[in-house]
């Protein structure tokens, strides 16, 4: 993705309740620290060894932040016939505070700390109600790698990144996964190596027929970038990915020209239409208060992106910005979270 995509998600204010908090977990900010050093003389983290479970931001056997669930829900991963390979949005958005620049270290203990009480928490948990949640840690690219006028440099970041989703898939599927239905879920820039995965190692694999489904959420997925399988068609159809990425209603993002081409799901139908979804029709959204908020949203598809009208909570308008990346899987926790068990009660009963 080129700049004006990210610096249009940038701005997030302060809205929720009576706290300076944001209503959705994950990070954006309306600065970020601008990488002066290039990429090729900049040193690189060390590889993590993913047989090592602290290379891991969650895993079914151990206490995560993937384990938890808003009150009224259950963590099913003891009892789970299926798995989620997660993997997890951008976390290293500030300046950087050790020697590695463009690529974080796993054990970066402040960029960490980020990925697990954001997105491990709000949106690895989503799956946590039909599937055991496998999390890697990996040395993410820093935000900037997105905005950096030397596609050199970006791409050097990402691969470095994807080399270890890679290997960390490799290891699940060849050590834990023994055969069992797979889901993939991925955002932002989580989406782009998942998007990968999906086209290099499962649509071309034998692991194929194990696929569920993939949740490709936060990125633009053109139709020709997956070519190994199809979009979902249907709120149950398996072995077919999905993606969407939300903005206000009304709202033409700056970098708009190729979407035409762009895949994107109502995630209140999961359909490609643009039939539009009332708020009678959403399940759910979870935000930082921590309650299931149901029909809050309505959705609509447009133009290879989600329009959805101000959601209702309360400080709602107080939230500005047009753009609703942050909450991509937060405004439709349940949506996701009830589809996810849909998909795979059907995988179950066609394998």
């Amino acid at each position: 993705m080129n700049g004006i995509f990210w610096k249009d998600t940038l701005p997030l204010a302060c809205v929720f309740l009576l706290g300076c908090t944001s209503v959705f977990p994950i990070i954006a900010q309306d600065r970020y620290f601008v990488l002066k050093e290039r990429f090729s003389v900049s040193p690189v983290p060390p590889a993590p060894d993913y047989q090592q479970e602290k290379e891991w931001a969650a895993l079914p056997w151990r206490s995560d932040a993937a384990d938890w669930v808003p009150p009224g829900l259950k963590n099913n991963q003891d009892s789970a016939s299926a798995d989620v390979f997660f993997v997890h949005p951008t976390s290293y958005t500030s300046e950087p505070n050790d020697s590695f620049i463009w690529n974080a270290a796993t054990g970066n203990q402040m960029v960490n700390v980020q990925t697990d009480k954001g997105s491990i928490r709000y949106q690895a948990s989503v799956f946590n109600g039909s599937a055991r949640v496998f999390a890697p840690r990996y040395r993410q690219a820093h935000f900037y790698a997105f905005l950096t006028p030397h596609p050199e440099d970006k791409r050097g970041a990402l691969d470095t990144a994807y080399s270890d989703v890679r290997r960390a898939f490799l290891q699940y599927m060849y050590h834990w996964n023994q055969g069992r239905p797979l889901m993939i879920a991925s955002h932002s820039q989580g989406t782009e190596h998942a998007r990968r995965l999906v086209q290099e190692m499962i649509g071309n694999t034998a692991w194929k027929k194990q696929l569920i489904a993939a949740w490709l959420v936060g990125m633009p997925i053109s139709k020709d970038s997956i070519t190994t399988i199809g979009p979902c068609l249907s709120d149950t159809q398996t072995g077919c990915y999905l993606s969407w990425r939300t903005f206000l209603w009304g709202h033409e993002p700056r970098w708009k020209g190729a979407d035409a081409l762009t895949i994107c799901h109502n995630p209140v139908t999961w359909k490609l239409d643009e039939a539009y979804a009332a708020r009678s029709m959403h399940k759910g959204a979870v935000l930082t208060d921590n309650k299931v908020r149901p029909k809050i949203c309505d959705a609509q598809v447009h133009n290879g992106y989600l329009w959805i009208h101000r959601p209702r909570f309360p400080g709602s308008r107080l939230y500005r910005n047009p753009n609703y990346h942050v909450g991509d899987y937060n405004l439709f926790y349940m949506d996701v979270r009830q589809n996810a068990s849909g998909r795979l009660n059907r995988f179950l009963q066609t394998h």
